[in-house]
């Protein structure tokens, strides 16, 4: 996959290209629906990267914290073929004790394909913690 990055900004969404592979599709050369999520997952972590804040630091240290998804709801519009090339746009919501609301979409030009409502936590250690405030003031400065 290979991405592209815009500037993030929650009143616009943050954006990030993906083209579609052989290995992404299905016998019949159309996305697997799978690999929406996998595109789905490099906007959000694109995401939190343009805001500044780079995976492998959150991972370190005593106090390592990392996000998973903990409910997703996707609504499979059109399907994307191999060789398209495809906008995945990814908004923050809002940001609250140890989750983030996202929005996301993916499109090809401007026809939506996928639209997903998603729940991320924070989470360490096992268990839920809280958004680390530097982070949680970012995205809400862009809200």
């Amino acid at each position: 996959m290979r991405l592209a990055y815009m500037p993030a900004s929650m009143t616009s969404p943050h954006q990030i290209t993906v083209r579609v592979y052989y290995e992404d599709t299905d016998f019949s050369g159309v996305v697997y629906h799978a690999s929406y999520l996998r595109f789905m997952e490099r906007g959000r972590t694109e995401l939190i990267r343009a805001l500044g804040v780079e995976q492998r630091e959150l991972f370190d240290g005593e106090t390592a914290l990392g996000f998973a998804v903990r409910k997703m709801a996707i609504d499979f519009v059109r399907p994307a073929v191999m060789d398209d090339l495809l906008t995945i746009e990814t908004r923050c919501v809002e940001a609250r004790g140890a989750t983030m609301d996202l929005e996301q979409r993916v499109l090809r030009g401007e026809d939506v394909l996928i639209t997903a409502q998603v729940m991320v936590a924070c989470v360490g250690g096992g268990r839920a913690r809280r958004i680390p405030d530097g982070l949680r003031k970012r995205l809400m400065l862009d809200l």
